[in-house]
C-alpha cells in the first residue's frame, strides 16, 4: 500500500498504471473500513458466535471502496 497527498501525485508517481484509479482511496475510507466490528470485537466473549456476520459487514464495506477490494468469485 502506497500513501499519497493527492490525486495528483498519485499520477504523478512513475509507479502509476493508467486503468487503476478505482484502486484509489481515501485513507479514512480504508480506516473505516478496518474499525468495523470484524476488528474491533475480537475480544468479546460471544465474538465466534457473530463472527460472521462481522465478516459479511466487511465484505460489504469493500463494496464501496471498488473492484480492487473486491473478493475474487471462482
Amino acid at each position: 500500500m502506497n500513501l499519497f497527498r493527492s490525486e495528483e501525485h498519485v499520477r504523478n508517481w512513475n509507479g502509476f498504471k493508467t486503468g487503476t484509479e478505482e484502486g484509489m482511496n481515501k485513507v479514512s475510507d480504508v480506516a473505516a473500513l478496518f474499525s468495523g466490528n470484524f476488528f474491533t470485537k475480537r475480544l468479546d466473549s460471544d465474538y465466534v458466535s457473530h463472527m460472521q456476520d462481522y465478516l459479511m459487514e466487511l465484505i460489504g464495506g469493500m463494496k464501496n471502496l471498488g473492484s480492487f477490494w473486491q473478493i475474487p468469485k471462482k
